[in-house]
């Protein structure tokens, strides 16, 4: 078989590498390598051991298949590691080995599984009756070592996890708290726009810089609703969508279907790395028809008017963004349950908060790029369009 070499995260391959616990805690900020690293260390199981069982799990499948799923695979093809995938099962096979991927959006799924490692990515997504029923699928008899490992950012500490696990620590539990200092591997943008989170908001800060357990307080939204594919609108009356522009931040589109005034939003694209050739090239791909209105980020004209030279009716968005907000707040809003970064966005999308505890009134600027896509539809397409806007238009062409 190929030599493997795999570089892990210093800090937290030791952890791994040295943990003879059954349940093995790694929680902290965002970027330090947490469940990167444990997809790595899986993998150096998966070839370099006997006939053993992984199982890997996020809360619901469409999480599991873009976040944990998609790492092992990448993973896979970066390093050339043989192996055989059945995409239906979504199992991988080396030799007598197997990694199997389940969502406990259905715990049935999970029961007759016996395995000897358990990852359960995004912990903090799971209750503690999750967490009891997987601890008791980890009873496969082979040489190893029987392991659960859980990864997740400290949002709540009043959580089971921190609670049961962290501080009312079990004998059979080892904990690893990691920060993004911990990640040789970060590149400097990430790192500033963490250090950044300092002046934005106190408890952001907390959580995602230092990995330390806070409560998100002053949550924008909780005016949504998560829909299961099964249950959602087959057609609609009107399609919008909003575009947020990044490159080394996420390229984002949501699709905007409205039904009987209410409003049906599923996410198109979260990607990093997209100069505006590429993103017209994912337009043409994702938008079905060019007439649908799409509302983007007014502080980008010149690729607004590159894009509506290609044909699309894209316009810049309204930006008073405290009137967006409360407009946005006054309708429920029904959200796909594969919008994956959509729903992580506004589960913890917060008004800005000072070292105080004073409330701001503007949301703080991290993790928010759907967020910004929503507002730019929902509210300048249901306002009226001012002088400004068909300016901008005329001078485009359209």
């Amino acid at each position: 078989m190929k030599k493997i070499e795999v570089i892990l995260n210093p800090k937290i391959g030791k952890f791994l590498s040295q943990s003879k616990k059954r349940i093995n805690v790694l929680f902290g900020g965002a970027g330090s390598g947490k469940s990167y690293t444990v997809a790595q260390y899986l993998l150096l199981k998966l070839y370099q051991e006997k006939d053993i069982r992984i199982l890997v799990v996020r809360k619901t499948l469409p999480a599991l298949r873009i976040t944990a799923y998609l790492l092992i695979l990448d993973l896979l093809e970066e390093y050339g590691f043989p192996y055989l995938l059945n995409k239906t099962e979504m199992t991988i096979s080396v030799g007598r080995n197997k990694m199997l991927f389940k969502s406990l959006d259905d715990p049935e799924k999970i029961k007759s599984y016996e395995g000897n490692y358990v990852w359960i990515e995004e912990a903090s997504e799971i209750s503690h009756k999750d967490f009891m029923q997987l601890n008791l699928r980890l009873r496969r008899r082979t040489d190893s070592v029987n392991q659960m490992f859980l990864t997740f950012n400290p949002i709540n500490e009043f959580h089971w996890l921190n609670e049961k696990l962290v501080q009312g620590r079990r004998k059979d539990t080892a904990v690893n708290q990691s920060t993004y200092r911990d990640n040789p591997f970060l590149d400097q943008i990430y790192i500033d726009e963490l250090n950044a989170l300092k002046g934005e908001d106190e408890t952001y800060y907390q959580v995602y810089a230092l990995g330390e357990w806070g409560v998100l307080k002053n949550v924008i939204y909780t005016n949504y609703e998560i829909v299961k594919g099964k249950d959602w609108p087959e057609s609609f009356d009107e399609t919008i969508y909003g575009l947020d522009f990044g490159f080394n931040n996420p390229s984002a589109l949501l699709e905007i279907g409205i039904k009987d005034t209410e409003y049906y939003e599923r996410e198109r694209l979260y990607k990093t790395g997209l100069t505006n050739a590429d993103l017209i090239a994912e337009l043409e791909k994702l938008v079905g028809n060019k007439d649908n209105n799409i509302y983007a980020d007014s502080a980008e004209p010149a690729r607004i008017e590159e894009i509506q030279r290609a044909g699309y009716n894209i316009y810049p968005s309204k930006k008073e963004v405290k009137d967006g907000l409360d407009f946005v707040k006054r309708h429920r809003v029904y959200i796909h349950e594969d919008s994956v970064n959509h729903i992580d966005e506004k589960r913890g999308y917060k008004y800005k908060e000072d070292k105080n505890g004073n409330i701001l009134e503007e949301p703080v600027k991290f993790r928010d790029h759907l967020q910004d896509c929503e507002r730019y539809a929902l509210y300048t397409h249901s306002g009226e369009v001012g002088l400004d806007f068909w300016t901008f238009s005329t001078r485009g062409g359209r």
